[in-house]
């Protein structure tokens, strides 16, 4: 299935390149093929996340990161709502 990335969804992913850039750019490569390694698993299994406590919407957590797919699957295709720094905390999750 066909993953699509909300707006929100790609300002989460350039926070997160900068943030391995800067922050911990050892490990910008290994985090990156967690992360194509966690889009193939959702693109092959797209309810494979756990429910969360919005409505139609799951996480996956991205092996070895602190990141979170938080998506939901709407007419045939995965809607990537967020790429969650899970260090945040949910109470400033903001989806729709």
């Amino acid at each position: 299935m066909k993953l699509v990335y909300l707006p929100a969804a790609i300002a989460d992913i350039a926070w997160m390149r900068r943030y391995y850039a800067r922050i911990f750019p050892e490990g910008q490569k290994r985090a990156r093929e967690h992360f194509r390694a966690a889009e193939r698993l959702l693109s092959e299994n797209p309810r494979i996340g756990r429910v969360i406590d919005k409505p139609n919407v799951r996480e996956l957590v991205v092996a070895r990161t602190p990141f979170s797919f938080i998506y939901r699957v709407n007419l045939g295709r995965i809607e990537v709502l967020r790429v969650w720094d899970n260090r945040a905390g949910r109470a400033l999750l903001d989806i729709e």
